[in-house]
């Protein structure tokens, strides 16, 4: 019982990092592009961590990954993403927490194309391979930080 309580929090605190991140939306601002290296796996409940860059002005900036997945989770998996970061105004703006409602699949080599946003109104777009054996349909919460 304890176990499916702590479930319930985990989804209602992904539910309202989810909804706060939709809040808000800055005006006059800039774009960039990312790259990311994501590891994931799990058994109902999922971590991931990795690497990234941003490029935002003609400067790299080096990203740490971390994440938690709640739901259905079975497997593990490498994706390898590319895509663009748009409502950015300064580098320091793409640190957050950036929540997905997904639901996929990889045997093998699979597609992988999702949206995501933070707090500050930052939207990742990005699209790229998925390699492994994962079966998710999950709410899932990503912190990007600069290294």
């Amino acid at each position: 019982m304890r176990a499916f309580q702590g479930f319930r929090c985990v989804v209602a605190v992904l539910i309202l990092i989810m909804g706060a991140s939709f809040a808000v939306a800055p005006a006059h601002a800039d774009s960039g592009t990312i790259r990311l290296r994501i590891i994931k796996g799990g058994w109902f409940i999922g971590a991931s961590g990795g690497e990234g860059s941003l490029t935002f002005k003609g400067k790299r900036y080096p990203l740490a990954i971390g994440g938690l997945s709640a739901g259905l989770v079975f497997g593990a998996s490498e994706a390898r993403l590319v895509g663009t970061v748009r409502n950015i105004r300064r580098a320091s703006d793409i640190n957050g927490v950036y929540g997905a409602v997904g639901a996929g699949g990889a045997v093998g080599v699979g597609a992988r194309v999702i949206q995501l946003r933070n707090g500050r109104g930052v939207v990742l777009s990005l699209r790229g391979e998925q390699v492994g054996l994962l079966l998710d349909f999950d709410l899932s919460g990503m912190s990007l930080s600069l290294r």
